[in-house]
């Protein structure tokens, strides 16, 4: 299966019960997030996500996903089928580095020939994406 991948990791001074937080309190993405809101759903295995996802230079859609994996204090992934040849995961993840110091990372992984295409076409758009959730995850956490 063809598979890209587009990532940022930042440090974070906080702990990863803050910056769970953040992630885990649904409707608060609105307050943080700069391309996705209106986020609401069950963090659960195998729970619905339903969120509006508008990323600069690309039309805003309704996104409908399942969440294929989590850990609190460490990982939420969902997935979502974006039609024939194409699939979506995206995913945040927390490291800690210490007590109150953490790395934390976000990202999409497209899968399938579409998506590869996806994801060649607008790399650009998508890196701007992935650097500015992190920055606000960032500020959210450590406020």
């Amino acid at each position: 299966m063809d598979t890209a991948k587009i990532e940022t990791r930042i440090g974070i001074r906080a702990s990863t019960d803050a910056i769970w937080e953040v992630i885990s309190n649904l409707p608060g993405w609105d307050g943080w997030n700069p391309i996705e809101t209106g986020v609401s759903g069950t963090i659960a295995f195998g729970g619905d996500l339903k969120l509006i996802e508008a990323i600069e230079g690309l039309p805003e859609r309704q996104c409908v996903a399942r969440v294929g994996e989590w850990q609190p204090y460490a990982q939420l992934v969902w997935v979502e089928n974006r039609g024939l040849w194409f699939r979506s995961v995206r995913y945040f993840e927390i490291e800690e580095l210490e007590p109150g110091s953490c790395i934390a990372a976000n990202g999409f992984i497209f899968q399938g020939l579409r998506g590869e295409m996806f994801f060649d076409k607008n790399r650009k758009h998508l890196r701007h994406a992935v650097d500015g959730v992190a920055e606000a995850w960032k500020a959210a956490a450590e406020a």
